[in-house]
């Protein structure tokens, strides 16, 4: 069954302890594309402008993602993020951004989209993310992302948006942000009454935490990596991973999503080992696999 994503594509300069990278790809849909390929066939929504070069989107080359809903539109110019890490690894500090394609209209579904039954809406604005829903004919999961900029200027489009979704993935401070809770489960609480009957919250390298309305309550841990050079694109790639194992699954209980977490974990863990998709593509299913197991096994007591 398809799994569809909508989000940035982008062209990043990154700074961290271990250098520096100049213009090159990013984006949350790239990132969750490139992850989630590794479980399932994606379907990617997306927009750039004609100034994005034809070599940054060949990173796709080679992987079972569809980009007949990626929109190259004349006159536009592509998303573009500038951020740093060198005062804080795990907090990027944006330098620059220009929202350029994001701030225009929402890329167009095709019509052999529409029949999508599994969904991810990567940050972006809550309206834009309602409007690509109202596309689709009946998708069987939808989860979403956000950030704290809808949180602040935009809750009552995203208050719509959360009760359109099955689940929601936001960071620690997001999840604060969007509740006024200090206790991450009270928070994770809160937003299932908003709307989503699952929530995780990620904890960068603390992990993350997963609530439904179960009331199941399960935290894990990151991958214990060695390696830490950038971590853009880690939350999209834990997401990608998460929804790529989810759709090869036939059902959502809560023990499939935390079997889905811990994936997602592992992938992100690439993701973190080297600049832009350098990680991802530096690895395969099989090694996905093997530190899925070590993961497990570090979990067991």
């Amino acid at each position: 069954m398809p799994l569809l994503v909508t989000g940035s594509i982008g062209i990043d300069t990154v700074e961290t302890p271990a250098g520096r990278r100049e213009s090159v790809v990013g984006g949350s849909a790239v990132y969750f594309s490139y992850a989630a390929s590794f479980f399932h066939p994606v379907r990617l929504v997306g927009a750039v402008g004609d100034d994005c070069p034809g070599e940054l989107l060949n990173v796709f080359e080679g992987r079972d993602i569809d980009t007949d809903g990626l929109e190259r539109r004349q006159g536009s110019k592509t998303f573009r993020w500038h951020g740093s890490y060198l005062e804080n690894i795990n907090e990027a500090m944006t330098v620059e951004v220009d929202l350029n394609v994001l701030a225009e209209r929402a890329p167009k579904i095709p019509d052999h989209y529409r029949n999508s039954k599994y969904v991810f809406l990567a940050n972006t604005h809550p309206a834009l993310q309602m409007e690509m829903l109202c596309c689709l004919e009946s998708p069987r999961l939808i989860v979403a992302d956000t950030m704290n900029l809808w949180i602040q200027t935009q809750r009552e489009e995203l208050a719509k948006l959360l009760h359109k979704i099955h689940g929601l993935v936001l960071n620690d401070g997001e999840a604060k942000l969007l509740t006024g809770e200090r206790n991450l489960i009270t928070a994770a609480r809160q937003v299932l009454k908003m709307g989503p009957r699952f929530v995780v919250i990620k904890k960068g390298e603390h992990g993350c935490l997963m609530v439904s309305d179960h009331e199941d309550v399960f935290v894990l841990p990151a991958f214990p990596a060695d390696r830490v050079v950038d971590p853009t694109g880690a939350g999209d790639s834990f997401a990608g991973g998460m929804m790529g194992y989810l759709a090869t699954q036939g059902t959502f209980s809560p023990a499939t999503i935390k079997r889905a977490l811990a994936f997602g974990t592992v992938v992100a863990s690439y993701t973190i080992s080297d600049f832009s998709l350098a990680g991802l593509r530096a690895t395969d299913r099989d090694h996905i696999d093997e530190r899925w197991h070590e993961l497990k096994q570090a979990m067991s007591f």
